[in-house]
């Protein structure tokens, strides 16, 4: 009984805690993911008041704040626009691997990590947080936004992926030879290309056969569906992320629309403990060591994370303002990164420290790139447009018989540069459904 009691007191505490937080988060205009970040840390081991009794809760709480992250993120898109987005951002993904992977697979072999930790720690750098920036989006009310398919492409591309690396590093790890690798390869590979499969071809008939009219059956269907899936491919080597994500996408129609106004307020709840059990379990103390190296690193692969967003979006028509904004969007790393981390520190327990804070700096960095990115460039653009405009009109001024034509060094950067302005340059992005 006073075991129950100790964990009703702390999980009242720290959802309390969490509502207060949100409540400040939204007051001062900032995502409350690094706010929840912080909250973990000070309740985690060596924090200021570490919880015990509901860390076992709040573990199996993270697992399905994952989940409904990734289920809300797949009932966003139908299958064939799944589809569509991988044929048309595969270079996308392709440029996002080499930029954000070489990174963190140098700085092993720089680190003496050797391949198996080299492969490892270029996971954590590659893979962006479908979860944190699906969270990001919503708060920051992008949805609907031109730019969120660009991004929501990379995003399914790396997720996908994770299919076909998670199996590798494990056989890597385990140091099983090639024959044991593959196997585990060809049973991930086999069971995405099977839920695509059913979700393209079938995927009417599992949103009827799911469909209720009654708001209690739906949700326990699609949740219990959800879940089971989930740990389904979590066995398969899949990871349950992939698994919920899946579910999402075969989901459509009027089945999708309700199972997202249902699941919402259990995403965020759920969400919130996600984000605070990733601090509770991480030692502050294990933080100063490795904060330099991670640091360094955390600055480079935000650049390139921001270049990969810029060259998605611009592959995609987007305009000026849509492409800083993907760019800053794809900075945050997190549940995939921890997941990558802790199946290679048996291997190399270095890795746990260094993972953890890069992931640590990143997942509070993320929400302000994400939304200070594209203001912070207009600004420099700005700026530098004010200085170029002195020069050229003192250039005017020292230059006789010149005859400036009307309105020329007027209009926007679009007209100046001899083309017809998008619609990023000229208007606000649409928020709303994105697939409208």
């Amino acid at each position: 009984m006073h075991d129950t009691t100790a964990l009703l007191v702390e999980l009242g505490s720290v959802i309390l805690g969490l509502g207060i937080i949100g409540r400040f988060a939204g007051r001062i205009g900032l995502s409350p993911i690094p706010l929840y970040l912080l909250a973990g840390l000070a309740f985690g081991e060596g924090g200021l008041l570490p919880l015990g009794a509901s860390e076992e809760f709040t573990a199996v709480g993270a697992e399905i704040g994952v989940i409904l992250l990734l289920l809300l993120l797949g009932l966003e898109y139908s299958a064939s626009e799944l589809v569509t987005s991988l044929k048309t951002q595969y270079p996308s993904g392709a440029v996002d691997f080499f930029l954000n992977a070489t990174p963190g697979a140098v700085a092993a072999l720089l680190l003496g990590w050797g391949p198996v930790g080299a492969v490892a720690l270029a996971g954590v750098t590659w893979i962006s947080s479908s979860g944190v920036i699906a969270k990001v989006m919503t708060d920051l009310g992008r949805l609907g936004n031109r730019e969120t398919p660009v991004i929501l492409g990379v995003l399914v591309i790396e997720d996908l992926s994770m299919a076909v690396y998670l199996p590798l590093l494990t056989a890597m790890l385990a140091g099983v030879g090639l024959a044991g690798g593959s196997i585990a390869l060809l049973i991930a590979l086999g069971t995405v290309g099977f839920v695509l499969y059913l979700a393209l071809r079938h995927g009417r008939l599992i949103s009827r056969a799911v469909s209720s009219d009654n708001p209690e059956m739906l949700l326990l269907v699609v949740l219990g569906l959800t879940v089971l899936v989930a740990g389904v491919a979590q066995q398969l080597q899949v990871s349950a992320a992939v698994g919920a994500f899946l579910v999402g996408i075969a989901l459509s129609g009027e089945v999708a629309e309700g199972a997202r106004k249902l699941l919402m307020p259990l995403r965020d709840l759920f969400a919130a403990v996600f984000f605070v059990f990733f601090g509770l379990s991480t030692n502050p103390a294990e933080i100063p060591p490795v904060l330099l190296p991670a640091a360094l690193l955390a600055v480079v692969t935000v650049l390139t994370k921001i270049f990969t967003g810029w060259y998605a979006a611009r592959r995609a028509g987007i305009g000026s303002r849509g492409r800083w904004r993907a760019g800053g969007t794809l900075v945050a790393r997190g549940e995939f990164s921890i997941v990558i981390a802790g199946l290679a520190v048996a291997t190399e327990p270095r890795i746990g420290p260094i993972a953890t804070a890069y992931v640590l700096i990143l997942v509070i960095v993320g929400p302000l790139t994400a939304r200070w990115t594209q203001p912070v460039v207009a600004r420099i653009q700005g700026l530098r447009g004010r200085g170029e405009g002195k020069s050229g009109t003192a250039g005017e001024a020292g230059t006789a018989g010149v005859t400036v034509a009307p309105g020329a060094g007027t209009g926007t950067g679009a007209e100046a540069k001899g083309r017809t302005p998008s619609h990023d340059d000229l208007t606000p992005e649409p928020v709303g459904d994105p697939r409208d």
